[in-house]
């Protein structure tokens, strides 16, 4: 009996850690690391005109955990008032054992073309841009925003159109997978709690890859 019970526990516990409901057990993250960028570094992210200059933006390289459950290096860049903030956030994160599929800054993909980096389920941060259909810059322009696992965190609008094109079957958020922002979720609160506003809890549309400081 105590053999079984033991088995049933364990196996339980490991579902939990699968679905992102309870912390892995993992290393401490290493320190991270910020320093200034240039024009040059951020490419097609930033030019003329942009509401931020490249003097008021930080490249900030920290750990995270990936779905691989082994800790890898990601980059982002953000506004510079804002560099406390964010690695406290992704060090709660990591200590939770929320996985993250890759973290790189959007000068990677074509054109810093967003939907090209949500696609890939980047993490990122700055990029400037606006709000589509706006015409008003986006938090992102400012660096002041932060997009988390954007395919398993699909953006949703009133009319159940969503971003990016591969996130169909994540549009359900009664889904239970690694990676997934939920509402009052330890990982939501590591940021909510301390200062961000998260898009999940706007009543529409629904952003659930993104957080913003407010």
């Amino acid at each position: 009996m105590n053999t079984v019970r033991t088995t049933t526990l364990a196996a339980a516990t490991s579902l939990l850690i699968a679905i992102g409901c309870l912390a892995a057990p993992v290393a401490h993250a290493q320190p991270a690391t910020v320093s200034p960028v240039t024009a040059e570094q951020l490419g097609a992210t930033w030019r003329p005109g942009c509401p931020v200059p490249p003097e008021q933006l930080r490249l900030v390289e920290l750990d995270y955990l990936g779905l691989d459950l082994q800790t890898h290096r990601g980059q982002l860049v953000v506004h510079q008032d804002l560099t406390d903030a964010v690695i406290a956030a992704f060090d709660r994160l990591y200590r939770l054992g929320f996985p993250i599929e890759r973290m790189r800054t959007v000068e990677n993909y074509p054109n810093a073309d967003d939907e090209l980096s949500m696609r890939d389920n980047n993490t990122s941060a700055f990029n400037c841009r606006d709000i589509p259909g706006s015409g008003s810059w986006s938090y992102h322009a400012y660096g002041q925003a932060i997009d988390i696992n954007p395919r398993f965190n699909p953006y949703i609008d009133r009319t159940g159109a969503y971003q990016p094109a591969n996130a169909e079957v994540f549009v359900d958020r009664n889904r239970i997978d690694p990676g997934l922002l939920k509402d009052g979720d330890a990982a939501v609160r590591a940021f909510t709690d301390h200062g961000w506003t998260w898009g999940g809890n706007w009543r529409t549309p629904k952003d659930y890859q993104h957080f913003e400081w407010s």
